[in-house]
Parts: structure tokens; sequence; C-alpha cells
């Protein structure tokens, strides 16, 4: 009997759960894991990498994902360093342009699970053509990349973030504690407060530990562009839509984001752009008739985009696909809930965050999360231990 094949695109933590639990899970099974990138990108700790060089080691953030997979028989898996391109649902192919060469491949699927995740405009630096990755670039070029937005920040002497969630909040804490003195740091907040996702004590909390450190901090007012300037001594000029403008060496957006989806049929995505799923994260045909496609992470029309939602929705994806696959067994349901559970580090010293509707106390944040943004896990979560 041929085994069956499952295809996964993006080895992200979703990725990375739903094939090391399939592989430990079902026998007789081919897992092809494709991804553009051959590292891991540990990007929950990306504000203070690209703010604090010397904080972490390269391979703590930057880990091989062939590695994880050595002890498994090489007819059960096998990993893809490349790129998909397009999806033929009627063949139940994939294709692939392969790293390197750039030859185009097509894969057979049985399954096919969808965990290519998302970025964002810093990201791809479509904004002012700089990369700073709180993603990963989708391509093969971490290490560069990581190293030239941190040669870029650490020569500012002027930087507005724009955008107040916890990624801005984050970056502009370790921002202060790395560049001190040396550079001025202006964080832009298009709602009334800093994080307005959580509690106001909450966002009280961040904004004093932001203030405390330096940063200045606007309220009310939204970016409208960035421009390169004309002038040798500044080199961005950013306009906000009260009427002013700001002048910086360097304007580093944190918002939106973008999903990963240019191989996925337009009829999979929603009117912006994200994958539609059922409960059971099953993707639906144009007729509404269950495909064996399933989307996890990022991806996918479910709007609470974390890391530990990415590993639940694998473990139902998971669960789904092995009663496919057995024809047996009861099948899950995934639901998102309401409730948010976040911890913002605001440099090393503290935070904030909102944990079962609470605030957590600062020093909380500093030994749970602060201590290392959870860098010390990166090995486990590679192994899908998420």
């Amino acid at each position: 009997m041929a085994p069956v094949n499952v295809v996964i695109v993006g080895a992200g933590i979703a990725g990375l759960v739903v094939a090391h639990s399939l592989l430990q899970g079902i026998p007789d099974t081919k897992i092809t894991l494709i991804n553009p990138s051959q590292t891991f990108y540990w990007n929950i700790a990306s504000p203070r990498i690209v703010a604090k060089p010397r904080a972490f080691k390269l391979e703590q953030y930057l880990l091989p994902i062939k590695d994880a997979f050595a002890q498994y028989p090489t007819n059960a898996f096998k990993f893809v360093a490349g790129t998909a391109t397009a999806i033929n649902v009627g063949a139940k192919t994939i294709t692939i342009t392969l790293n390197g060469s750039g030859d185009s491949k097509e894969l057979p699927y049985d399954h096919l699970v969808i965990a290519s995740g998302s970025t964002n405009p810093s990201t791809t630096g479509a904004v002012t053509g700089i990369s700073i990755p709180f993603k990963p670039s989708n391509r093969d070029d971490m290490k560069q990349i990581i190293a030239a937005a941190q040669e870029q920040i650490g020569r500012a002497k002027e930087i507005v973030i724009g955008g107040a969630g916890p990624v801005g909040v984050e970056l502009a804490g370790e921002l202060a504690e790395s560049l001190g003195n040396k550079a001025t740091i202006t964080l832009i907040s298009s709602a009334d407060r800093v994080l307005p996702m959580i509690k106001a004590s909450g966002s009280s909390a961040g904004e004093k530990k932001l203030k405390e450190k330096g940063v200045k901090i606007i309220t009310s007012a939204k970016v409208t562009g960035a421009q390169k300037s004309t002038d040798r001594t500044k080199t961005w000029t950013v306009s906000l839509d009260n009427g002013k403008k700001l002048s910086a060496d360097l304007y580093i957006p944190t918002t939106g984001a973008i999903p990963n989806n240019s191989f996925i049929p337009t009829e999979f995505l929603d009117s912006n752009g994200w994958v539609k799923v059922d409960k059971e994260l099953r993707v639906q045909s144009s007729s509404g008739s269950a495909l064996p496609i399933y989307a996890v992470g990022d991806i996918n029309t479910n709007d609470i985009r974390l890391s530990f939602k990415a590993s639940e929705q694998a473990k139902v994806a998971v669960t789904n696909i092995k009663a496919d696959i057995l024809g047996k067994g009861e099948c899950k349901s995934y639901d998102q809930g309401e409730s948010i559970m976040m911890l913002v580090p605001v440099g090393e010293t503290g935070g904030t965050g909102q944990l079962f509707g609470m605030t957590p106390f600062s020093f909380m944040v500093k030994l749970v999360k602060g201590k290392d943004y959870f860098v010390s896990k990166a090995p486990q979560c590679l192994l899908g231990k998420a």
C-alpha cells in the first residue's frame, strides 16, 4: 500500500507542530515540509534581536530546520527548500520553485496543510525599502537581513516607530535601553493610548515604563506617509494625519498583517486575503464542499494571530487529519475565544500586558518573558513541542 502524502507549506510554529505530530502518530505516512528558508526564526524575540545585537547568539534564534527531523526515516519525511507558487485542486498537486536552481517542481498530495503565515510592512520593507524583520522574510536570507537591520538601527540618532501595539511598545523599550542618550525614540499610536487592545490599566503601566526610559509618545495620530528626505541631515519625513511632520534617521512601521497567500487560489480567500476555514480548520471549495486541505496559524481567518493560538490550531488540524487518514476518530473544532493573554516587556526591567482580564505585575513580565523573550524555548518549538 502506498504511503499517504501529506504536504505542509510553512515551517513556522503551526507547520512544525503538524509535521512532528503526524510523523509520530500515523504509520505509512510521507510528510513533505516546504519552506523558503532553511532556518527557523524565533521572531517572538525580534524586538530585542534587532535592537540589541549582543543579547542573543545567532544560533539561539536561527535554527536549522532539517536538524529537527533527523530522527525520522528518510522515506517518512522530506524537507524542500523552496517557495510554493500554485495549488492545483483538481490534480491535487502543489507547484514549488526550488531554492538555488529556481527550477519548478510539482508535488502530489493526498492532504495539504497551508501554514504559510503572514508578514508585515516592516519585514517586507514595502514602506521604507528597509527590512526590519519581525517576521520571516520568506526567503533564505534571514541572517543577512537581521544583520542589516541591526546596523541600520545602531547608527540611527532619531527613530520614529509607527504603531503602539505589542511589537511597537516592545521595540521602543528595547531601543531606549540599547541606544540610551545616543538617540531619541518616538512612538506613535493612532489610538488615544498605547496598547489599546488591553485594559486601560495595562496601557497606563506600559506608557509609564516607556516614559521612564525616555520614549516620546504621540497618541491619537496616524502615520499617513513616510518619505525619504532630500537633505543630507535627515533620512525620513514622517507625516501624521494631524498635520504634523516628524524627521527621523529611521522610520519603522509595526502595524499591518499581510497574508502569505500568493500561491493560494482566490476562491479560498476572503476579501482581505485570508484563507476561509470552517470550525475544523478545513478549507472549503467554491461549492461549499470540504477539501483535503487545512489552513492553520496566521494564514486563516481566525484573527487572533499569536504563537500559542497557532499551536492550538495545529493540534486541532492534526486530530482531524488523523481521522481523515484512518477513517475513524472524532474530529475537533477550533474556537479562538475572546480573552486576551499578552505579556509585553518594556525592555529588560519589566513590562505590562493582560492575563485573564488582569494586568500582570511588572516584575512578573520581566521574569516570564522579559528575561529572554522565551528564546530558550525555540529548540523545543522546532521539535513541534510548542
